[in-house]
Order: C-alpha cells, then sequence, then structure tokens
C-alpha cells in the first residue's frame, strides 16, 4: 500500500545501521507530526541511499513524504512498517490565516474618502 503523507519533521533518530545475510545496511527514522483536527505523529523509515538523504532536512521542516506500509507477523506478534520512498520539502501550509480580502469585501469609496 502506497500513500502520501504530509507533515512537520519534529525528529531525526540516530542512524542505525548492519550487516546481514544480504550484505551491510542503513537505515534512518525520523518523525514527522500531520496537521489537520487531528495530528498524528508517524515514525517513518528510510532504508540505503534514501537514509543519506534525511540529513537534508531539519526538524521544524514542512515536508510531503511517499510511503509503503506493510505488516509482517514474527512470534504471534504483529509489527508494522512504514518506509519511506520519496520524499521532499514543501511550503508551509498557512492554515491559521484567515484568506485575503476579495473584491466584494471591499467597500465603495465615498465621498467623504477624497483626499482634498
Amino acid at each position: 500500500m502506497s500513500i502520501v503523507l504530509t507533515g512537520r519533521l519534529l525528529q531525526i533518530l540516530p542512524q542505525q545501521s548492519g550487516t546481514g545475510k544480504n550484505g551491510p545496511w542503513v537505515k534512518q527514522d525520523f518523525v514527522i507530526d500531520t496537521p489537520g483536527e487531528y495530528p498524528r505523529k508517524i515514525c517513518i523509515s528510510a532504508w540505503g541511499d534514501k537514509a543519506q538523504e534525511v540529513s537534508g532536512f531539519n526538524e521544524g521542516d514542512e515536508m510531503e513524504v511517499s510511503v509503503n506500509i506493510e505488516s509482517r507477523e514474527f512470534n504471534e506478534r504483529w509489527y508494522t512498517d512504514v518506509k519511506a520512498w520519496r520524499f521532499q520539502k514543501t511550503a508551509p501550509s498557512n492554515t491559521d490565516m484567515p484568506p485575503p480580502p476579495g473584491a466584494e469585501d471591499i467597500p465603495p469609496p465615498s465621498e467623504d474618502d477624497l483626499p482634498f
């Protein structure tokens, strides 16, 4: 399942690395905070070359992350992974700001408004 998440980067966790049966691996976890009525904190993993790209972001950056979500069972317990395959910085959203006034919001000039 592939999903696009938008949020603010809250934290970059320490990078992890090791060697497995397929050779060396690198993993970078980071946490984003999604906007909305019910904001969520989501921990996302970036693997391999993508792990290095996370260092180009700073905490507080607004970002859009394309992820795959997958669960697996081990010893009768289920584990869910949220893996990033693309991410980019986005412009900060100004959802708290009112919209700019439109033409209908500006009153027509009156004779009293003349500067002379």
